[in-house]
C-alpha cells in the first residue's frame, strides 16, 4: 500500500487508497483526540468481578452523557426565550424531546439484567445510588422542581454543591417562560415574577388563566401556544422516562430499598406526581369544545 505524505498548514498529513476509497488523516486532530475515546473507554471500572456489572456501569454512564446534553440544550432554550427567539428555543426543545425518547427506550437494555444478575454485584455497590446524580438534580432544578434539601447528599463536593445552589437560586425554565408571557401582555402577578426562585413554585390561577387564553385563541397567540406544546412534550417524555425507570427497578429488585437508602420503587412512584409546568396541565381540564352541528334529535345528520 502506498501512503502519500504531505504537509498542510504545518501538520503532517497522509493519504492512502483503502477499500476503494481515498482516506486521509493527519497528526493533528484525530477521531480519538476529538472524542477522547481513550479516556471514555477506560472509564468503566467495575468494583466486582461479576460480568453483568459492565452493563450496569455503561447504562448509567450513557444516561449521564445524555443528561449533560439535555442540560446544555436547556441552557440554549433559556437564552433563546430571554432574547425572544422562540424559533431557536423550539428547535432545542424538539431535540430534548428526542433525547428523552431515546433515554426512555434505553431502560429496556438495563431490563435485560435479571434479579439474579443484579444481586451478583449489588452488594459491592454499598451506598452508591442514582440518588446521588448531581446532573439529574441540576436538571430538576433548572426545569422548575426546587427542593433545597436534596443538595445535602453533595455536601462533600464543594464544586457540585456550588453548581446545584446556583441552579436552585436561578430562575427556572418555567420562570423564564412566565416572564415571556408577561412581556407579551399577560397579567402574570408580580408575586410569580419576582419570587424567591429557590423555593418550590406554587401553581397560580392567573397563570392558568393566561395559558387558557393562549390555548383557547390559538391563532391569536400561535408562537406562545407552540412553545407551550413543546415544553408540555418535554415534561410528558420526562415523566415517561421516570415511569420506565420505576418499572425497570421494579422488574430488577422488586420493592427492596434502594442502595442509597430510599424506599426504591415507592420513592420513584412518588416522583410521578411532580410537575414542572403545573398550569399547562391543569388548564386542559377547563378547555371546552364549541357546540357545533345540527339538531341531532331530528335524526342522524348523515
Amino acid at each position: 500500500m502506498t501512503i502519500k505524505r504531505t504537509i498542510e498548514d504545518g501538520v503532517e498529513t497522509f493519504e492512502a487508497q483503502i477499500d476503494g476509497e481515498t482516506i486521509q488523516w493527519d497528526r493533528g486532530l484525530t477521531y480519538a483526540r476529538h472524542l477522547q475515546t481513550e479516556q471514555l473507554l477506560t472509564s468503566q471500572v467495575p468494583v466486582s468481578d461479576k460480568p453483568d456489572e459492565m452493563l450496569f456501569i455503561i447504562m448509567h454512564q450513557t444516561m449521564e452523557l445524555w443528561l449533560k446534553l439535555v442540560l446544555h440544550e436547556v441552557t440554549v432554550v433559556g437564552d433563546a426565550i430571554r432574547a425572544d427567539r422562540l424559533h431557536k428555543a423550539e428547535k432545542s426543545l424538539d431535540r430534548v424531546a428526542t433525547i428523552l425518547r431515546h433515554m426512555i427506550h434505553s431502560w429496556e437494555v438495563l431490563a435485560t439484567l435479571s434479579p439474579h444478575d443484579f444481586l451478583t454485584f449489588r452488594g459491592f455497590l454499598r451506598k452508591a445510588s442514582g440518588f446521588q446524580s448531581h446532573q439529574y438534580r441540576e436538571l430538576e432544578f433548572r426545569l422548575g422542581l426546587k427542593r433545597a434539601d436534596l443538595i445535602t447528599v453533595h455536601n462533600d463536593d464543594a464544586q457540585k454543591r456550588e453548581v446545584l445552589e446556583a441552579a436552585l437560586k436561578a430562575p427556572s425554565l418555567y420562570d423564564e417562560i412566565l416572564r415571556l408571557l408577561a412581556r407579551h401582555g399577560f397579567a402574570i402577578p408580580a408575586s410569580v415574577l419576582d419570587r424567591d426562585f429557590s423555593k418550590p413554585y406554587a401553581a397560580n390561577d392567573a397563570v392558568e388563566d393566561a395559558w387558557l387564553e393562549i390555548y383557547t385563541h390559538v391563532d391569536d397567540h400561535w408562537p406562545l401556544y407552540s412553545l407551550g406544546e413543546k415544553v408540555t412534550a418535554l415534561e410528558y417524555y420526562f415523566q415517561e422516562w421516570r415511569f420506565k425507570h420505576m418499572k425497570t427497578v421494579s422488574r430488577v429488585i422488586g420493592h427492596k430499598p434502594g442502595t442509597g437508602g430510599s424506599s426504591g420503587v415507592s420513592y420513584l412512584v412518588k416522583a410521578l406526581d411532580l410537575r414542572f409546568f403545573p398550569e399547562l396541565w391543569a388548564m386542559r381540564t377547563r378547555m371546552t369544545a364549541p357546540r357545533e352541528g345540527g339538531n341531532y334529535a331530528d335524526g342522524c345528520p348523515v
